[in-house]
């Protein structure tokens, strides 16, 4: 196999450093081939003689699989846990229910450990250790041979440290052994350039009451928390316009590369349900949906990621490490507005594939939070590639306000609407449509998702009408320019 240059360096770069310390942490931005790396240096440690098994922990089970397939390409052997097997590959979750005979191993063996998104394992210390980071800390950070951990975003919401990772004492910054980011993965043609397009509207009208308010961006409405943002993703004229965009796109990339998919961000499995009808009778298109509710979620992503199906919607299931190398469109409709879910979602449509066209373009509303982090990235990208202007949309959006009885707050952190006590109607110019008459195919969804009420697809309502804007390298951020003003003043509030 042929490696990529960074992956060669970086178990060279391993390899020595294990004379000096026995754990690895590298930073690779996602898309730029983790698994191929960390499995290749897997082998050369055993043909070298210092290991004579290999673990695997990872987020997700699909993921696990994937570490489980490579690992069995690189050494021909099995990595399932049977007999004859040089090792196996876990999720994180079977962190606490691991059978003893499995820790005995660490004390007969020379274990090499894999760690995939390690961020997720959080403790310096047995005090300060989540579920999954205490084992790390109590058995494996010991007993093992060597480990490498592997992370694309070394971000944790809640500041607790990372497990295995040192850390400057002046900046208090994460210390990473070797470190690839995506504007040397760009540059290096590993990754695709990303793109974004943020959804906005400078004329937004909310009626609360007898009050009317007009606002000119998302940025300023959600700036005067009168709406939630969940109340904004879950809003049928806001799905609309996200799949219209993101399916003109699919259809163009489609037209040069028939394999190209598109993914879908839900908020919740009701919210999934939801787009999905939205999809079909907007677009006239079908999608594979994916939530925890599905027994059989690995198999559909399975086939997905083989298949030239088009659309894929999931809640949270394809996310970090989910390799889908066809996925070039997402549709960013979560209300997750960390960065590090950002993105590893973006990071999703990066991985560079044989097909003419390399596009990877993310819709998504224009959150403050995540207009912040398309900046980000665009600092990540080669100099020459990010120059960034703005346009705008023309049309007037007006919504309801969602009623609250007297002492709520507005929660955004629900991923579920607020339930308004009356029907929304949409206004568009002279026409006033009840919102029952638009969405008349709930029989179609599952009867477990029939608890979906109408009222809670509300928030913001009209047509989202806006002039494509072409950008060099980084080609599609849209974003008005009152919300670019909104922004500026609104993040020095609220960051």
């Amino acid at each position: 196999m042929k490696l990529r240059n960074w992956q060669s360096e970086c178990i060279h770069f391993a390899i020595s450093k294990y004379k000096l310390k026995k754990h690895f942490l590298a930073l690779a931005t996602p898309g730029a081939g983790k698994t191929v790396m960390a499995s290749v240096l897997a082998k050369l440690m055993y043909d070298q003689g210092d290991i004579d098994l290999v673990l695997c922990f990872s987020p997700s089970s699909i993921v696990a699989h994937d570490f489980s397939e490579a690992l069995g390409e690189q050494f021909e052997a099995d990595f399932d846990g049977t007999i004859g097997a040089l090792g196996n590959s876990f999720t994180y979750q079977a962190l606490g229910t691991i059978d003893n005979k499995v820790w005995r191993l660490f004390e007969k063996y020379r274990v090499f450990v894999i760690f995939d998104e390690i961020h997720h394992c959080a403790g310096s210390n047995i005090k300060d250790a989540n579920a999954w980071g205490k084992p790390i800390i109590t058995t494996i950070k010991q007993k093992a041979a060597y480990t490498i951990a592997l992370t694309g975003t070394p971000w944790r919401s809640d500041a607790q440290p990372i497990a295995l990772a040192d850390y400057c004492n002046e900046s208090g910054q994460i210390q990473c052994d070797y470190v690839y980011g995506l504007k040397q993965a760009i540059s290096d043609n590993v990754c695709r350039i990303p793109q974004v397009v943020a959804l906005d509207n400078d004329k937004i009208t909310v009626v609360e009451g007898d009050e009317t308010s007009h606002f000119t961006s998302f940025i300023e409405l959600l700036s005067q928390s009168i709406v939630p943002y969940s109340e904004i993703v879950t809003n049928t004229s806001v799905i609309e316009q996200l799949l219209i965009h993101s399916s003109h796109k699919l259809n163009e990339l489609r037209g040069v590369n028939k394999e190209a998919g598109g993914l879908i961000v839900a908020s919740s499995i009701a919210h999934a349900w939801q787009i999905q009808l939205i999809l079909k009778q907007t677009i006239g298109e079908s999608a594979v949906v994916v939530t925890s509710d599905e027994g059989n979620g690995n198999d559909l992503i399975k086939s997905f990621r083989y298949s030239q199906e088009k659309w894929i919607i999931s809640v949270g299931m394809i996310s970090e490490g989910t390799n889908i190398p066809r996925l070039q469109v997402c549709s960013y409709l979560s209300n997750v507005k960390t960065e590090m879910n950002y993105r590893q979602v973006l990071g999703r449509l990066l991985r560079i594939t044989d097909a003419p066209n390399q596009q990877a373009i993310l819709f998504m509303p224009a959150e403050p939070n995540l207009v912040e982090y398309a900046y980000r990235v665009a600092q990540d990208i080669p100099d020459e590639l990010t120059k960034v202007r703005f346009a705008q949309m023309d049309e007037e959006i007006i919504a309801e306000a969602p009623a609250l009885d007297e002492g709520d707050d507005i929660d955004d952190s629900d991923s579920h609407a607020i339930i308004s006590a009356n029907k929304p109607t949409i206004s568009i110019g002279d026409t006033t449509i009840n919102l029952d008459e638009r969405l008349t195919s709930f029989n179609d969804m599952p009867s477990s998702e029939l608890d979906i009420s109408i009222d809670k697809i509300i928030g913001i309502f009209g047509q989202f009408n806006h002039k494509e804007l072409e950008i060099d390298g980084f080609e599609q951020l849209i974003i008005s320019e009152q919300s670019m003003k909104k922004l500026s003043q609104f993040s020095s509030e609220a960051f």
